[in-house]
């Protein structure tokens, strides 16, 4: 037997999870994780592009979209979940934006993709 004790605004909650009695049939473990799904690597290197000063642009962070690095909607069906960084540069620049998804410096490249998770790691291959 399993408890829980949390405590809400004014109120206690006591859970209690008890194990199914031997023999008895068991439903399947549901997956309960509230943790998005993670970014599939569409590409190792990154990916230089010229922004303007004051235009709103959205990164894909799923690594699922046709039009990298920007989102085009793919996330809404093949990673439910997560959603596009959406972001709006102070001036006209030339960046690198991350096209391996895993950047701790969304949506810029921070050499995440020299790391061996990510060089060992399968490339996304696009299917219709």
């Amino acid at each position: 037997m399993i408890a829980f004790l949390t405590k809400l605004p004014s109120r206690w909650i006591s859970l209690t999870f008890r194990q199914p009695p031997t023999g008895a049939t068991v439903a399947p473990k549901a997956n309960l994780s509230t943790a998005p799904p993670e970014p599939v690597v569409p590409s190792k290197k990154p990916i230089k592009v010229e922004l303007i000063g004051g235009k709103h642009y959205s990164w894909c962070s799923c690594g699922y979209s046709r039009k990298q690095p920007f989102c085009d909607g793919a996330h809404k069906t093949r990673a439910q979940g997560m959603t596009p960084l959406r972001f709006v540069p102070e001036k006209d620049s030339t960046v690198w934006l991350c096209g391996c998804k895993h950047t701790n410096n969304p949506p810029y490249c921070d050499g995440t993709h020299k790391q061996d998770f990510i060089v060992s790691a399968p490339l996304h291959e696009y299917t219709d």
